[in-house]
């Protein structure tokens, strides 16, 4: 995580502010080559290019990025209406999408509970 925090502030305090002098101002966080928002397209470009550099061969997309996010939230113990708050999300029904048990942590309880397992 220290090199993703890492890659972000060196982004927003040297290659921000260069893109951003070539473009119109807009208040985007992510830009273009020519100082432009980053398009949607363009964003799941970037996606695809990092996950290839880092050697992932599974299907990425934001949607994915985003899931794992409030998955690993939920996982670790965050309030589910914490994650919703941070997702976005006007019902929490939406949100405990995300708190489908995984078959790992099935395992483990079981393991740990059940008389078979001992």
């Amino acid at each position: 995580m220290a090199s993703a925090v890492s890659a972000l502030d060196a982004y927003l305090v040297r290659g921000r502010p260069e893109l951003a002098r070539r473009g119109k101002g807009t208040p985007a966080i992510f830009l273009n080559a020519r100082g432009g928002r980053l398009s949607r397209q363009s964003a799941w470009q970037v996606l695809q290019d990092a996950a290839a550099a880092a050697g992932i061969a599974s299907a990425v997309s934001p949607h994915t990025m985003r899931h794992s996010f409030a998955t690993h939230l939920l996982e670790g113990g965050a309030d589910v209406r914490v994650v919703q708050e941070l997702l976005g999300h006007a019902s929490v029904t939406t949100t405990q999408i995300y708190t489908l048990v995984t078959v790992s942590a099935l395992r483990e309880v079981w393991a740990g509970a059940h008389p078979r397992a001992r």
